[in-house]
C-alpha cells in the first residue's frame, strides 16, 4: 500500500484557513436560516449550511488521511 505524501506547512496553513472559513459559513447560514420567517428561504439557507458542512467534513477527512 502506498503512503500518502506529507503535507507541507503551507498546505496545512491553507487547509486550516479553509476549514475555518467553511465552519464560519456553516454557522452563518444556519443562523440565518433560523432568523428568517419565510420557510422556503429558511430551507434554502439550511441546505446551503449543509453543503458547507459537507465541504468542511471533506477537508477534515482529507487532512486526517494525511496524518
Amino acid at each position: 500500500m502506498t503512503s500518502m505524501p506529507e503535507l507541507t506547512a503551507k498546505n496545512l496553513d491553507i487547509l486550516n484557513d479553509q476549514l475555518g472559513a467553511e465552519a464560519l459559513l456553516v454557522h452563518k447560514f444556519a443562523q440565518a436560516a433560523q432568523s428568517v420567517q419565510d420557510p422556503a428561504i429558511s430551507s434554502q439557507l439550511s441546505s446551503i449550511s449543509g453543503q458547507h458542512r459537507k465541504h468542511y467534513d471533506t477537508l477534515l477527512n482529507y487532512l486526517n488521511s494525511h496524518q
